[in-house]
């Protein structure tokens, strides 16, 4: 099959990403299972010190030249704070956390998993691989049919990720490819009805905010802070909204 008609099949790169995640998360559990307590605990703090990474690089479009010139000036922290304490109270009132969590047991439940870290492993590994530029992006361009490049690039370190969570988590890791496969498909059938609906400083904002989210998974895997994530989801969905207030009217 050539790579035109690969490209034609929409969401066939969330489809190769969800199926890397169940794949990197079945080896890590088959070597996480070698591995002393000791050596877990180390691989969960390198984790979290490279989601902290990971963090930090999602935060650098706040200081970019396409994100500050298109929100007015001195002001360009306002958004996000918004965001986050807009989608906070929703995320809150849903008590997202919460479902989250009753779906981990549940699906813990249904795997027979007897490790206590099944929730943490389908919170914390779902929260990564949904959050970033390259979900969004390379979910809206697989609707649009031009081209799986960007979910290729996630599917693999998506993939190698979770071989390392998997490893001192367990099975949730892999359970984490459902809320995945929902999550982008939604961003793929936006890109086959709308095309590319975000300007480029409204993908910065979603980013930014999702940098402080990795942020907070960071902290949680270092276990300096447990912060509920999950009720902060809905402002990935309304930072862009936001920007686009900013840059319209004010």
């Amino acid at each position: 099959m050539s790579s035109n008609a690969i490209n034609s099949i929409h969401g066939i790169g969330t489809i190769l990403n969800s199926i890397t995640i169940v794949v990197g998360a079945s080896v890590g559990v088959f070597v996480g299972e070698k591995l002393k307590d000791s050596t877990r605990n180390l691989i969960t703090d390198v984790l979290g010190l490279v989601t902290l990474l990971g963090a930090t690089a999602s935060i650098i479009p706040l200081f970019k030249k396409d994100y500050l010139s298109a929100i007015p000036t001195g002001w360009p922290t306002i958004p996000i704070l918004l965001s986050l304490l807009l989608g906070g109270l929703i995320g809150s009132a849903l008590r997202l956390e919460e479902r989250f969590e009753s779906i981990g047991k549940f699906l813990k439940a249904r795997f027979k998993s007897k490790e206590g870290s099944f929730v943490e492993g389908f919170l914390d590994a779902s929260l990564l691989f949904v959050i970033g530029p390259l979900a969004i992006l390379g979910s809206i361009s697989d609707g649009m049919g031009t081209g799986i490049d960007q979910l290729v690039l996630k599917s693999t370190l998506d993939g190698f990720a979770s071989i390392a969570f998997a490893s001192t988590l367990g099975w949730g890791v892999a359970a984490s490819a459902l809320p995945v496969a929902v999550y982008q498909g939604s961003w793929t059938l936006i890109g086959v009805l709308l095309g590319n609906v975000m300007k480029p400083y409204q993908v910065d904002a979603m980013t930014i905010v999702g940098g402080l989210l990795l942020l907070g998974i960071a902290l949680r895997l270092l276990k300096i802070k447990s912060i509920a994530i999950g009720n902060l989801l809905p402002a990935l969905f309304i930072a862009p909204l936001i920007a686009l207030v900013f840059h319209q009217f004010v």
